[in-house]
């Protein structure tokens, strides 16, 4: 569904502890991402897991290496408030972005009474955006992908928020859906819900691919340098 060839990312920053002022996030990562599967990615802060979920939607373009995409894959990004238009409500929100991810007007109009059931927003589904907190924002994308059937789901992070009951909502949609042929990376630090929902899991850690493999072992592996290093 999606392949990355020798990519590498870097950006300009001010601190005098990169080299000459860049920031070399990623250095000559490949990947493969299959149909059907759900991969996860994991690694430390600023490892570089969320830049590589934008250059997969395409949001950043590798400074070096190539990002094939299977022909007309609609893909998504799920991540707190990215995209969404701050002063538009929530149901604006979600009707923008389900025709952004290919659905007519008719068919993301159909799909809004679904989607505010889903994230529990209430009356605040007819709210400012501005107006939500991190939680909402997150309950609100989340959904709106699940609801739009995207064939590449990237979710960065998004089911870590919020209370625990939709946390577990959340976790069981993403199963049932998982269970089917949905395409999907997962950003998270939350190991129980990396091993219960991936079927492989690369190891982001110093611009490059540390282990990949099957979730207990890569995870036991990373767990175990992890705690070398406290």
């Amino acid at each position: 569904m999606l392949k990355l060839e020798g990519v590498s990312h870097s950006y300009r920053a001010r601190s005098a502890h990169f080299d000459h002022g860049t920031h070399h996030v990623l250095d000559n990562v490949s990947l493969s991402l299959y149909r059907g599967e759900t991969l996860g990615i994991i690694g430390r802060n600023g490892a570089g897991k969320t830049t590589i979920l934008r250059l997969m939607a395409g949001i950043f373009k590798p400074g070096s290496g190539r990002i094939i995409r299977h022909p007309n894959a609609s893909c998504a990004l799920l991540s707190l408030g990215l995209g969404f238009q701050q002063e538009l409500s929530g149901r604006d929100n979600a009707m923008l972005s389900a025709m952004l991810q290919g659905a007519s007007r008719r068919e993301a109009a159909a799909w809004l009474a679904d989607i505010c059931e889903f994230s529990e927003l209430g009356q605040s589904f007819d709210e400012p955006v501005k107006t939500y907190s991190s939680g909402m924002r997150a309950r609100l994308g989340f959904t709106t992908a699940l609801m739009t059937r995207v064939d590449i789901l990237l979710i960065d992070e998004v089911l870590s928020v919020g209370d625990a009951r939709f946390k577990d909502k959340a976790l069981a949609a993403m199963q049932e859906r998982i269970g089917g042929d949905q395409t999907v990376v997962f950003v998270s630090h939350a190991e129980g819900q990396v091993r219960s929902l991936c079927d492989r899991v690369l190891w982001i850690e110093h611009g490059g691919v540390q282990a990949e493999g099957a979730p207990a072992e890569v995870l036991a592996r990373y767990r175990e340098v992890g705690q070398a290093g406290s």
